[in-house]
């Protein structure tokens, strides 16, 4: 069985984090990155400087885990709302031997920003987090329909289990 690569893209609040958590456990010999634990810092500052040392960081995380014996599975979640950044993240990681399924996860733009605004209300995510979510949604739309799932009405564990199957 080919080893696999798992990338997850998708807006905040579109179920990266639960899918990729669900994917893995039952995946044998899995790695698991959340591209946001990259970003995890005070002050949290977007430059040109902070976003290049970010996916150096990914890049050398995931490069180290693609060339470990014991992984047979890497998944990893990251916004990935750009073609420019995949093709960068894709052209810096050494895939020789490796399996590569990108997976983009929308949803309807309403049931987007309800999520977000459950997060909100709970504490989890920042007021101003809904119109870039939403803003990235679009832009997640223009990347390749063959990569989208759409999660609207879709739970997280079927969404993993077809995800699953189909890849």
């Amino acid at each position: 069985m080919a080893r696999t690569l798992y990338l997850v893209g998708g807006p905040m609040g579109v179920g990266k984090t639960t899918l990729c958590r669900l994917l893995e456990h039952p995946l044998p010999g899995c790695a698991f990155l959340d591209g946001d634990w990259c970003w995890e810092m005070d002050p949290f500052v977007v430059t040109e400087e902070t976003r290049r040392m970010v996916l150096d960081n990914i890049v050398y995380l995931l490069n180290r885990f693609l060339h470990c014996s014991v992984y047979e599975n890497v998944v990893f979640g990251w916004v990935l709302h750009l073609p420019g950044t995949w093709a960068e993240l894709e052209a810096r990681l050494d895939t020789a031997g490796w399996r590569v399924v990108r997976t983009v996860l929308v949803c309807a733009p309403e049931q987007l920003r309800a999520r977000l605004e459950a997060d909100i209300a709970a504490g989890r995510r920042p007021p101003d987090c809904v119109p870039r979510a939403l803003d990235r949604l679009e832009t997640c739309r223009r990347l390749p329909a063959a990569w989208q799932w759409d999660t609207t009405g879709l739970s997280p564990d079927r969404l993993a289990d077809h995800l699953l199957a189909d890849s």
